[in-house]
């Protein structure tokens, strides 16, 4: 049985994971999505998912749920990967991202090995931008089809912040995260609006005396995220499904959306050969555009120490060797 007339397949390699589970019943509300596939190295527990959230197709669009391998990611429009390892107890950062750079060695020829020539593979395990890199490398795929979930829940992050601040609806808040999806992340400022008026201007109005102070708050809030969920429960998946959602439709409806994913960056803001996030426009062909800022000065030098940050970590990497395993 194939996906619902005139709608998408979405495959989620990682798909028995909190990651990827979340993602798929995210997913069945979209009205894009015909089939979602689950492909995971657990095979009893992705049953599991899959009967679950198939069981509840009755209340939402006509979705069909299963599992599958690798060779079911073929034929789908869109290939979401969670999968990767967990970090152990004293395992350091770069430790954890040598072993998920081995797996993904692993694991993307074998989804790429027939996959349909218009297909989009969304790259969401972490270090998002160093594995969406090697993603890249070790497939045969053009750059942008192979896209990393990069800052889009950063950005998400930074606009519910703001909005939370100045008690608006966050559709009237426009500001972007740009560079890794970390700790150097890049809050743009200087183009930051709410509802069209610059962000200082706006405080102005506003009374906000001590600008500088609000900015360092939130930008701790954004980066901060993530470690402060963790400590709370363990991991993220529900903020990371929405984004990855978020993402999928975009490229579904071919919609031509500005989204900070990650990609591979060729001289926009002077940096070279690097996957990060930057505003691209996304649609059924992945990215169509990456889009520069007129960034402050301080900006883009922390642009460039962002990238210095994820080129040191592909540096650690032997991506010839990766790529010939």
């Amino acid at each position: 049985m194939s996906a619902a007339r005139g709608k998408g397949t979405v495959a989620i390699v990682g798909g028995a994971g909190a990651v990827g589970s979340s993602t798929a019943f995210a997913l069945m509300d979209s009205g894009l999505v015909g089939e979602i596939v689950l492909v995971d190295i657990d095979d009893e527990r992705a049953e599991g998912e899959a009967m679950d959230l198939d069981h509840g197709a009755y209340f939402t669009s006509s979705v069909r749920v299963r599992t599958g391998d690798y060779e079911d990611c073929w034929d789908a429009d869109v290939v979401v990967v969670t999968a990767g390892a967990s970090q152990n107890p004293g395992e350091t950062r770069l430790e954890l991202m040598e072993r998920n750079a081995e797996i993904f060695a692993e694991i993307v020829p074998e989804i790429t090995a027939g996959l349909n020539d218009d297909a989009v593979i969304l790259v969401v395990t972490n270090p998002v931008d160093v594995l969406a890199y090697v993603t890249w490398a070790v497939s045969d795929l053009p750059a942008e089809r192979v896209i990393g979930s990069g800052t889009v829940l950063d950005t998400s992050r930074f606009r519910h912040a703001l909005s939370r601040e100045f008690d608006l609806d966050p559709a009237n808040v426009h500001a972007y995260v740009i560079g890794e999806h970390g700790d150097s992340e890049v809050l743009v400022w200087s183009s930051a609006n709410l509802g069209g008026v610059p962000f200082e201007r706006y405080c102005a109005h506003r009374g906000v005396e001590d600008v500088d102070a609000l900015k360092s708050r939130i930008g701790d809030d954004v980066r901060n995220a993530a470690y402060e969920i963790i400590e709370r429960k363990g991991r993220t998946n529900y903020g990371v499904a929405r984004s990855v959602t978020a993402t999928v439709e975009r490229i579904l409806g071919d919609d031509d959306s500005i989204l900070t994913v990650s990609t591979l960056v060729d001289g926009q803001h002077g940096i070279e050969d690097a996957y990060l996030s930057l505003p691209c426009t996304v649609n059924r062909g992945g990215v169509r555009d990456v889009l520069e800022f007129d960034l402050s000065e301080a900006e883009q030098t922390d642009l460039e120490e962002s990238a210095a940050v994820i080129r040191e970590s592909l540096d650690r990497l032997d991506l010839d060797e990766l790529a010939a395993d």
